[in-house]
């Protein structure tokens, strides 16, 4: 899908109405377009509001309120034939008012249903603006080491003709990657940054595991790291690494 596509996929979703890939491939995508993270953000607010415009919380005293008038509303007489009459007239009658007790409790089944259906969709629509947000502000921080005044770029050979570039921002303490051309890892298993401590390797972040090229920011300080390093890990990262580096880099000085 093309960089000008994706830019008309913020409405779609905001409403969760992508299909699995195509949500994956826009969300890649929000963390590198500022704009349309804002614009995400901003839809989610909206539908929130609306979503709270219309949604009513019953009062507590509702259901026993409900439950009282079932037990003392009389309700019509079951209509009988002429035969049904007799012995058997007492009982059509009390299946009768059953039913339309029945009835009552669905109805008032159904109003509590139309509640939890409102919370929901004010809760999905919260969790989309934050993890909008969260896009947002992971773009514009990798923005900001990207065009740092003082940012020093390195950039090298990785595995199978892959390259990479690393930018460090020693006033901001921070560092970005940049990949071009990374073969994809193997099933269950995603690529990890790490912070080379001379010698000590501190978690630095995954990279995504659908993506061969892309720009992510280091997660975590720089501190008195003097290089990085990639490996292969199982997916969900690992606290400390467990496979050979398939690149290691020294920062810019």
């Amino acid at each position: 899908m093309s960089t000008a596509e994706l830019h008309t996929l913020t409405g779609a979703y905001a409403l969760h109405a992508l299909e699995a890939d195509e949500r994956a491939e826009f969300e890649r995508h929000l963390e590198v377009c500022p704009a349309c993270a804002q614009e995400v953000a901003e839809l989610a607010a909206t539908t929130t509001r609306l979503g709270l415009a219309v949604a009513v919380t019953p009062p507590a005293e509702l259901k026993a309120r409900v439950l009282r008038r079932i037990a003392t509303e009389r309700q019509e007489p079951p209509k009988v034939t002429p035969e049904s009459r007799g012995a058997g007239g007492g009982a059509g009658a009390a299946r009768g008012r059953a039913l339309s007790r029945f009835a009552l409790a669905a109805c008032l089944a159904a109003a509590a249903g139309f509640g939890g259906i409102a919370v929901w969709q004010h809760q999905e629509a919260q969790e989309a603006g934050e993890r909008a947000s969260a896009s947002q502000q992971r773009a514009e921080a990798l923005a900001a080491v990207l065009a740092a005044p003082d940012a020093k770029i390195r950039t090298g050979g990785l595995t199978d003709g892959a390259t990479g570039t690393v930018v460090v921002s020693r006033a901001q303490d921070k560092a970005a990657f940049i990949a071009s051309g990374m073969p994809k890892p193997p099933g269950g298993k995603v690529y990890q940054l790490w912070f080379n401590d001379d010698g000590t390797m501190r978690d630095a972040g995954l990279m995504d595991p659908s993506a061969t090229s892309g720009s992510v920011l280091m997660a975590g300080s720089v501190g008195a790291a003097s290089g990085m390093g990639i490996t292969v890990e199982p997916a969900g990262g690992s606290p400390q690494p467990t496979s050979d580096p398939v690149a290691l880099m020294n920062f810019p000085t």
